[in-house]
């Protein structure tokens, strides 16, 4: 059964979601700058992307990380704005007028009141969003199994855990050795896999972050939980310290 996601409390949704965020900063700067551009293959122009690498302040992809690989950036090299490009369109936030992207009513709409739809927002993108290279199947087969891991990853990050610390309880014995050199082929997806359709998502959604200070690109960060996973996810194991996912 797939925990339901109900926004109750006063969180200010768009500080905390860096989702939420990109699609309000979207579809405002498509109201006040007479549109998204679009390239004539239909991608978003050069000036939004860059525009968007300044001002969403996506984790990950600062405008100082994407120039450090990029001459000049293009919708391909910034993957948040897929995303954000992807819901806005499944919502119906934004229509194509000749060479660029406006919004609908709708879409104004859910920007004068984004935290109303937060929670068809979130569980669209948690639960039945595929992400680029994923396969649609393994989206449906997660979906008895995501109960269990926002139970283990409810307990284990209220202190702080590693991205290994949490895979240790998942797949005990067998995935996540504590020397990476000694991994199989399988351990080795199957940390992709958790990190890049488990993790990733949740932090992508604001109710997970994670504490990189002071650490190299090499080094794994601490993940903790934000207000808003408290103010949407109601879960058994809120008065646990304790979880046999084994």
């Amino acid at each position: 059964m797939l925990p339901k996601i109900k926004l109750s409390g006063d969180v200010d949704v768009v500080a905390l979601s860096p989702l939420m965020r990109g699609i309000v900063l979207a579809l405002s700067y498509a109201g006040t700058q007479g549109g998204i551009g679009l390239t004539a293959t239909g991608a978003v122009n050069r000036k939004f992307v860059h525009w968007t690498a300044i001002h969403f302040n996506w984790p990950g992809y600062s405008f100082d990380e994407l120039y450090s690989v990029n001459k000049v950036l293009n919708e391909s090299d910034m993957p948040p704005l897929w995303v954000v490009r992807d819901i806005t369109r499944h919502l119906k936030l934004l229509r194509r007028r000749k060479d660029v992207l406006v919004p609908t009513k709708r879409g104004q709409d859910f920007l004068a009141r984004p935290e109303a739809c937060f929670d068809l927002v979130a569980t669209d993108y948690l639960y039945a969003y595929v992400h680029h290279g994923q396969n649609p199947d393994d989206i449906r087969d997660r979906m008895q199994w995501w109960d269990v891991f926002l139970n283990l990853i409810n307990i284990m990050t209220t202190s702080g855990c590693s991205l290994d610390e949490m895979a240790n309880e998942l797949f005990p014995g067998e995935a996540y050795p504590l020397r990476e050199e000694k991994m199989s082929v399988e351990d080795r997806a199957l940390r992709s896999e958790f990190r890049y359709s488990v993790i990733r998502p949740l932090c992508w959604l604001g109710l997970l972050y994670e504490d990189r200070e002071g650490l190299t690109i090499w080094q794994q960060g601490t993940y903790h939980k934000t207000p808003l996973w408290t103010a949407c996810l109601q879960l058994e194991s809120d008065t646990q310290t304790l979880i046999g996912v084994h």
